[in-house]
């Protein structure tokens, strides 16, 4: 494979990775904010954990180097302010 198209290939799977991430913030955000899913604590809390587990799988997949504060919310799970982060940045 010619070192342009890998290069664009690996771009891609990158841009994919940081979409995928945000896109897991936003579900969560979207969990919190469902009034009919707090109403079985079991199920909510088990939809909370299955997307947090999911946002820490994409974290660790983000492509190298992270930039420093977006790294930080995401390890403090400051999730809310790495949304925020990768919307205002265009990441």
């Amino acid at each position: 494979m010619p070192p342009l198209v890998a290069g664009l290939l690996l771009v891609n799977q990158m841009n994919r990775v940081i979409l995928d991430l945000a896109a897991a913030l936003r579900e969560r955000l979207a969990i919190i904010s469902d009034e009919s899913s707090r109403r079985d604590p079991e199920a909510h809390t088990a939809r909370l954990q299955a997307i947090s587990e999911k946002i820490e799988k994409l974290a660790a997949a983000m492509p190298k180097p992270i930039d420093p504060q977006l790294a930080h919310f995401l390890r403090r799970k400051s999730y809310d302010k790495a949304l925020e982060f990768l919307e205002n940045n265009r990441v």
